[in-house]
């Protein structure tokens, strides 16, 4: 039996990607999942960008 493969929405674009970034990118703004094209857009030059982690449709066993 194969893995099922997880999926999970960018809360920027709403577009469904394989690996999300963890971010905040608000002073007092709460933590968000986005693709990489937004998490390059979101982090350059804000001073209020965090990293918080990565997510990956393919667990590692």
């Amino acid at each position: 039996m194969g893995r099922q493969l997880r999926t999970k929405l960018c809360s920027w674009c709403s577009q469904s990607a394989p690996i999300l970034y963890r971010v905040k990118y608000e002073e007092d703004g709460d933590w968000v999942f986005v693709c990489s094209e937004c998490w390059n857009l979101l982090s350059s030059n804000n001073p209020f960008y965090l990293y918080g982690g990565t997510w990956k449709a393919k667990k590692k066993r």
